[in-house]
């Protein structure tokens, strides 16, 4: 039984509080792999604007390009409409029956769980991981297994706002995510981010 952990997210864009809370728990946990899986359009999210697909993907290959234990999933990408855990797990086993699945979530979202579709049936499929983010609580009623992760207040939000300011995003996502947000103009780059 292998046993995998499962990293869903937007990553809009990936950043270096994303690889670390991964590398954190593959370690702890003594997991075979983490897969990331960068969704289409999460539930709690459908009245934001996304970047697109393609951007966000290929902006998360670059960001784990060197690390061997990282892979992508695109099975959430693949599929039409919101990205629902409880469908995605459930055809996860079905394609690997063999894998024991863990799932990866902030503290952010572990206050959410209850809103979760079919919450209930869902953690009877998977481990659920939670992992402490600066100004939220990891209790709740529901079963989940908690990780401790060294302190790295950055999220995604954050860049994109620093972006559109044109401020540095240097030490906050890997340099080759970097340079691709400058290359592809994301998040309404004025200029060049190069040397920031």
């Amino acid at each position: 039984m292998r046993k995998i952990g499962i990293f869903g997210g937007t990553f809009d864009p990936p950043h270096y509080g994303h690889l670390l809370m991964a590398n954190e728990v593959l370690h702890a946990l003594q997991l075979s792999e983490i897969w990331f899986m960068p969704n289409r359009i999460p539930p709690h999210k459908q009245h934001e604007q996304v970047t697109k697909s393609e951007d966000r993907l290929r902006m998360l290959e670059l960001a784990i390009a060197d690390h061997p234990r990282f892979h992508i999933e695109t099975i959430e990408l693949e599929r039409e409409g919101p990205s629902y855990t409880y469908d995605t797990i459930r055809q996860l086993l079905s394609m690997h029956p063999d894998h024991e699945f863990y799932f990866i979530i902030g503290a952010d979202m572990v206050e959410y769980l209850p809103h979760w579709h079919k919450i209930a049936e869902l953690v009877q499929l998977v481990t659920f991981v939670g992992v402490k983010r600066p100004g939220f609580s990891t209790k709740t009623s529901y079963p989940i297994m908690e990780v401790e992760v060294p302190q790295f207040a950055v999220s995604s939000s954050m860049i994109r706002d620093r972006v559109r300011k044109g401020q540095t995003i240097r030490y906050l996502v890997p340099e080759c995510v970097r340079l691709y947000i400058e290359e592809r103009k994301l998040y309404g780059a004025r200029k060049s981010v190069n040397s920031r």
